[in-house]
């Protein structure tokens, strides 16, 4: 495990760093430098995205490990945009880290569920986490679908 882990907000000085992670994490599924290539223009950060949406990463020292963003959908519905680890530390627990920060942000908010689209490779990893399988989104891959999945936020928790 690393030391000094933080996770803080994201700026826009970080949107080239948090583009070439998410390349990075999306290869390590295995997928042809040809499709990630295809979807090189949905797994780009832009600036602009960082100045629109609320985009957290991980750290120890400099180092960059991971980062989520999200996104209000409506006034009860948060969408998680991405959630992407360095493939050197997927399967560590930095994924979880992640996403427990993520659900302490919100828990005291308007927010009664959380929706994602989901690579199917990570789907046991978010249902894990509670989340199930609401529907499915086509993929740009021939005869391939993502799991769209939904976390229900307990209101009892909250307060």
């Amino acid at each position: 495990m690393l030391q000094k882990i933080k996770i803080k907000k994201a700026s826009i000085v970080d949107a080239k760093d948090l583009s070439e992670l998410t390349i990075r994490s999306k290869s390590y599924w295995n997928y042809n430098k040809k499709q990630i290539e295809s979807w090189r223009e949905e797994l780009t950060i832009t600036e602009k995205y960082i100045d629109n949406n609320q985009i957290y990463k991980l750290v120890s020292n400099n180092l960059l490990i991971g980062f989520y963003a999200f996104q209000a959908i409506n006034n009860t519905t948060i969408k998680l945009d991405y959630l992407f680890v360095e493939p050197q530390f997927i399967g560590k627990g930095y994924g979880k880290k992640l996403m427990t920060d993520f659900l302490k942000k919100i828990e005291n908010s308007q927010y009664k569920r959380v929706i994602l689209d989901a690579d199917p490779n990570a789907e046991k990893f978010y249902s894990r986490l509670g989340f199930r399988v609401i529907g499915k989104l086509k993929s740009t891959i021939k005869d391939r679908f993502l799991p769209i999945m939904e976390l229900e936020i307990n209101l009892d928790l909250k307060h």
